[in-house]
């Protein structure tokens, strides 16, 4: 267990903590405020983020898809050159902060923005940036991570760098009482799986990440279950703290991590449209069944203490139906179906996939490099009917 943990970004918590970002963004700083598709002037968050900086210089640019879009992006990238911003505020959920990451990287870069995301341009440089969540999820207020959609070509990667660490997150549970309810549980599920890309490996004798990652997971299995009382300053604060720390890097460390689910998941998105925690449930039990015997003892390990499953032969198959049985239990369905294809012919739909798995250079993924293509399809017919 070796590792470097460092997680710079200043967390401001609470009810009204909006009105605090003018102690760190600095009156000489020119503002680019970022954000979708206007939710925010409905909400009252814009208007507090107005009364915040009053008498600063700032420039607005909204419109970021819940996919953020390379096309999109590079006119935000336009805007800040030609403008010379020093500081980009995002306002919304993991996309709109996803897409103030690109934005800060490429604003430094002369080429195509995209490089970045495809690896050809090393980041040495970005435009600071803070962020003011509203829908908890991605945990991406916190982390250096960006996940980037290029419509023209149906490519949906990610992208790493310390240079895009937001300064600050403003977690305000309030931002949360306007969501529908759909947002609020595709965000217990998006947690929960970032959970267990970096938990359900193999053991490795880590008890402070694995004594964490169960306790978050656990809390998000009790907020799935007293849904009805998501209407609540307690049940909305568990909900974004959990969603935070679930990927902010602390119970990462030291441990290896998969990730599969989400590059498998990412190509249901870019070819259908499928909202990414949904993605993720479509994957993940049909991913883990195939995987199984490499995860077993994780699986059962997280049977017991995160399910409180009795001991048996099967516990880590009965893991993986407790798993999908929650997501279910939330209304997230846990196969891509024929409307989901728009009526495409299921071997059709696989063979676009395996296309783009391909492409993409994704043959040997998992934590043991060992879901090749031939796994990656039977995973796939497994997860689509």
């Amino acid at each position: 267990m070796q590792f470097h943990y460092h997680n710079p970004t200043h967390i401001l918590f609470g009810q009204g903590q909006i009105a605090n970002i003018n102690r760190i963004i600095t009156p000489e700083q020119k503002v680019l405020v970022l954000y979708g598709g206007g939710s925010i002037k409905r909400n009252g968050v814009y208007d507090q983020v107005v009364a915040a900086l009053q008498g600063y210089q700032c420039l607005e640019f909204g419109g970021v898809e819940p996919n953020p879009t390379k096309e999109t992006l590079d006119k935000a990238v336009a805007l800040v050159k030609a403008e010379n911003i020093d500081f980009i505020l995002a306002v919304g959920g993991g996309s709109v902060i996803d897409g103030a990451k690109y934005i800060a990287a490429a604003a430094c870069y002369d080429g195509d923005g995209w490089d970045i995301v495809t690896g050809q341009h090393k980041i040495f440089a970005a435009i600071p940036l803070g962020a003011i969540l509203t829908l908890p999820a991605t945990g991406s207020e916190s982390n250096s991570g960006s996940v980037i959609t290029k419509a023209e070509t149906q490519d949906k990667l990610s992208f790493m760098s310390p240079y895009v660490q937001p300064v600050f997150a403003v977690m305000d549970p309030d931002t949360m009482k306007t969501l529908p309810e759909w947002q609020l549980k595709n965000g217990i599920v998006d947690a929960w799986v970032h959970i267990c890309e970096q938990y359900l490996t193999w053991p490795q004798g880590t008890m402070v990440q694995d004594g964490y990652a169960e306790s978050l997971l656990k809390n998000l299995l009790v907020l799935g279950n007293d849904f009805a009382d998501h209407d609540t300053n307690e049940w909305r604060s568990n909900l974004m703290y959990t969603a935070n720390q679930a990927l902010n890097g602390l119970i990462g460390s030291g441990v290896a991590h998969d990730w599969a689910t989400h590059a498998i998941g990412h190509e249901l998105t870019a070819l259908y449209g499928v909202n990414h925690a949904r993605s993720l449930a479509i994957i993940q039990p049909s991913l883990l069944r195939n995987q199984v015997d490499f995860k077993r003892a994780k699986l059962a390990q997280m049977g017991r203490n995160v399910f409180g499953l009795e001991a048996s032969d099967n516990l880590a198959e009965q893991t993986i139906d407790a798993i999908e049985a929650f997501y279910n239990s939330l209304g997230v369905a846990s196969i891509l179906t024929s409307e989901d294809r728009q009526g495409q012919a299921k071997d059709d739909a696989v063979t676009a996939l395996m296309t783009q798995l391909e492409k993409h250079g994704l043959n040997a993924m998992g934590e043991n490099q060992a879901i090749t293509p031939e796994e990656s399809r039977k995973i796939l017919m497994a997860a689509l009917s």
